[in-house]
């Protein structure tokens, strides 16, 4: 019933195989062993349980954040196990002596030494060293004050949020918080009024939900964080309840929701391969699948399908010797052929279909082939030529448009990101509606949160610096808008800190573009405390304006925020991306520093107050920074960040395998000596002696992307030295916090060690 991740091979295999059983010996329980891969050594872990005398087991994978894996068949005879998984043609095969299971590990073609030892199952990681409870609650009391807002004013979750029109408008479904923080989904009748609870919220979360039609709603949930989503649906009336995949180890992703088809959706899953991902169109009430391509080359996989409205596959990316990208085309509905040879780092995608013309073949795409910013054209994907540039912008990047199903697909609005969100209306109806919406809320970013097919019913988002956001429902045909729900009435706009673009030159001469937010006290003219906050990516990821809640918390307790769209970040251009390849830890620091420069230099912080705080690449950017620069920054919060690029890059996610290429071109190369080098320089790890600064670190237990080694190996190397390093772990998270409880506790310690170790 499924697939799942290990790493074998440089490559990052995948293994699993579960192992165990025996005769006269009581072999229930779990059992441990480790296979060695280029002198790299994954840990595997089987559990072995009986029923009568039917023996059955489990597999954990602690590298790949994966655990309780049923494999298919076991059997033991002669003293002899056999364990197989048959989807991965896995197989392990190991002889019972001195109480340990002395095998082989077979798969691809390769045999791996495997000797099973009796252990007991335990939580992932080292389960010594995360802080007690009583220890993270001390550091929780340091941050006392007056304060007019609380930790929970910032970050407990809305009351209700989420909203959506079914596609018909007659109903609005939203999430609703119970008073255990539990967040279920409603289904309101707009004419009767009538709520009905349609999905109940228990141990694992909701991730996301939406309108599969006007009678079936559609979810994904993972377990514990290990983000191999699963896809469920039920009816608006809470019945029919169903998961569509319950493939073990198996990740989905939606690709296309099918408006002209009621009954189905296109989904992607690495069910066959998890190095890979195929598409299938499923039934969204019995869960009848049909694979539509197969992605069988796990050399150069497919990358990304293209299908147009009515389900039909136009095209597709198909990733080439790790760090080429073709993209192929059919005219004919049957044969593919390349249209287009990229390398990785240019930019050709079909952003939709153009439905408004005779010729099938025309599409609006993003490019960037001839420029360094993305812009937006009209293409004829038969012919391989331009019809016409329809936008672009000078500085930034632009990708964003919206089409009119209901006006034959009329194009209304290019979008982009600059300082701020950016809107430009084209079609003459949505330059009506775009001046209404910015004539009566001046003040705020708005987006389209959705609209019903026959567009008698608009969803409206407004949020700005100082607002968290609120929805209005729009009714162009009486010319109405109602208030729906403010997320946060609590926090009012008048006491939020603002959110000030900023722009600066490094100390090579770029252009560097990034964010300060200002407690009332830097306003009138006192030097603040400042945490700097780079972002986690790093490629392709930059920071926004708008409502953050982290900023407006240490805001609220006297500290400024600095984030710093460094070299690497997104939407400034492939010369500003690819300028910080092979520069992440060094030059992308350097900026992060510039930035901090700037903003002393402005009079606003005090050089002698400065935290850096930050998550995944962030974490990492926390780490680097109290080796790098060890005497600028007072103290540190690393949330789960890398520490050693050498672990870091073999415990990697197996569907990120076939992108190891392009990691390492963006990152290092460890078989490049002179990028070994440079890996051992920039790796926090190697220079635990260099951090004399207090440090805060926090880790997901079942993270998949960082594994909780990044964060122990830190944590256990500084208490070594005897250093005092308050350590969260959270055993029902991954990558990052995601339930309410978790996340409180996290910024209340936060906010405690801040208030430690940062005069205010």
């Amino acid at each position: 019933m499924t697939t799942t991740i290990l790493k074998i091979s440089s490559a990052l295999f995948l293994v699993l195989s579960m192992i165990i059983q025996t005769n006269a010996q009581n072999i229930t329980g779990s059992w441990a062993g480790k296979i060695t891969v280029q002198k790299t050594e994954l840990p595997l872990m089987f559990n072995i349980s009986k029923e009568g005398e039917e023996l059955s087991c489990t597999m954990d994978s602690p590298a790949q954040g994966a655990t309780d894996i049923p494999m298919d068949e076991v059997t033991f005879a002669d003293n002899t196990i056999t364990i197989k998984f048959n989807q991965a043609a896995l197989k392990y095969v190991g002889t019972f002596k001195n109480d340990v299971f002395d095998g082989t590990l077979f798969q691809g073609g390769q045999e791996l030494p495997l000797v099973l030892t009796k252990t007991v199952k335990t939580l992932p990681g080292n389960t010594d060293l995360p802080s007690s409870e009583a220890e993270l609650e001390k550091l929780m009391h340091y941050d006392k004050g007056n304060y007019k807002y609380s930790v929970e004013d910032y970050f407990a979750k809305p009351k209700a949020s989420a909203f959506s029109f079914s596609p018909n408008g007659d109903y609005l479904a939203y999430k609703e918080k119970d008073e255990n923080a539990k967040n279920h989904v409603y289904v309101k009748s707009l004419e009767t009024d009538k709520v009905t609870q349609v999905i109940k919220e228990e141990d694992e979360l909701i991730r996301a939900f939406g309108w599969a039609n006007n009678n079936r709603l559609v979810y994904i949930m993972d377990k514990g964080g290990n983000e191999n989503y699963h896809l469920f649906a039920v009816n608006l009336d809470g019945s029919k309840q169903t998961e569509l995949t319950p493939f073990d180890g198996v990740k989905v992703n939606i690709l296309n929701s099918l408006k002209e088809d009621k009954e189905h959706m296109i989904i992607s899953m690495n069910q066959n391969n998890p190095q890979i991902f195929e598409p299938y169109k499923i039934n969204i009430t019995t869960g009848e699948l049909v694979q539509l391509y197969k992605n069988d080359d796990a050399a150069n996989p497919i990358d990304g399908y293209e299908f147009d409205k009515d389900g039909k596959l136009r095209g597709f990316s198909r990733l080439r010797d790790g760090v080429n990208m073709d993209l192929y085309y059919t005219t004919d509905g049957k044969n593919y052929e390349i249209k287009k040879k990229l390398n990785w780092k240019q930019t050709f995608s079909i952003i939709s279909f153009n439905y408004a013309t005779e010729n099938p073949h025309d599409a609006y795409v993003v490019s960037n082939l001839d420029t360094d910013k993305t812009e937006i054209y009209l293409y004829d994907l038969k012919e391989d030529k331009v019809i016409k540039k329809l936008f672009s912008n000078k500085e930034f990047d632009v990708s964003g448009l919206r089409l009119s199903k209901k006006r034959t697909y009329e194009l209304d609005y290019f979008a982009y990101e600059g300082e701020k969100q950016e809107i430009v209306p084209v079609s003459d109806y949505f330059k009506k509606l775009h001046k209404k919406l910015t004539t009566k809320f001046p003040n705020y970013n708005y987006s389209i949160a959705g609209v019903t097919d026959e567009e008698d019913k608009y969803l409206i988002f407004l949020q700005s610096d100082k607002l968290y956001g609120m929805y209005y429902a729009y009714d162009p045909i009486k010319d109405e808008f109602k208030l729906l729900y403010n997320l946060m009435p609590n926090l009012k706009e008048e006491d939020m800190a603002e959110m000030r673009p900023i722009s600066f030159k490094s100390r090579d001469g770029m252009h560097i573009h990034g964010y300060i937010t200002l407690p009332k006290a830097a306003i009138d003219g006192k030097k603040v405390p400042v945490i700097v906050n780079p972002h986690g990516g790093p490629q392709g990821i930059r920071d926004s304006w708008g409502f953050n809640p982290e900023a407006q918390l240490f805001a609220s307790r006297g500290y400024a925020t600095l984030q710093v769209n460094f070299r690497i970040s997104g939407g400034y251009g492939k010369s500003f991306l690819e300028s910080g390849f092979k520069q992440i830890g060094r030059k992308a620091m350097d900026d992060v520093e510039d930035g901090l420069r700037y903003v002393v230099k402005k009079g606003w912080v005090d050089k002698n107050n400065v935290a850096i705080y930050g998550g995944s690449h962030g974490g990492y950017a926390v780490l680097r920074g109290l080796t790098k620069t060890p005497d600028l920054y007072t103290c540190g919060v690393d949330y789960v960040g890398v520490s050693n690029l050498f672990t870091f890059m073999n415990t990697i996610p197996p569907y990120w395998k076939p992108y190891l290429k392009i990691m390492k071109e963006i990152w290092y190369d460890e078989e490049v000596a002179s990028e070994k080098v440079i890996m051992e320089e920039v790796s926090p790890a190697y220079h635990i002696d260099k951090i004399k600064k207090p440090l805060f670190v926090v880790q997901g237990a079942n993270d998949p992307r960082v594994n909780i080694d990044e964060s122990d190996q830190i944590v256990k190397a500084l208490r070594e030295k005897g250093v005092d390093v308050p350590y969260m772990v959270k055993y029902d998270e991954g990558h990052g916090f995601h339930k309410e409880e978790n996340r409180l506790d996290l910024y209340k310690a936060m906010m405690g060690f801040y208030a430690k170790h940062l005069n205010n």
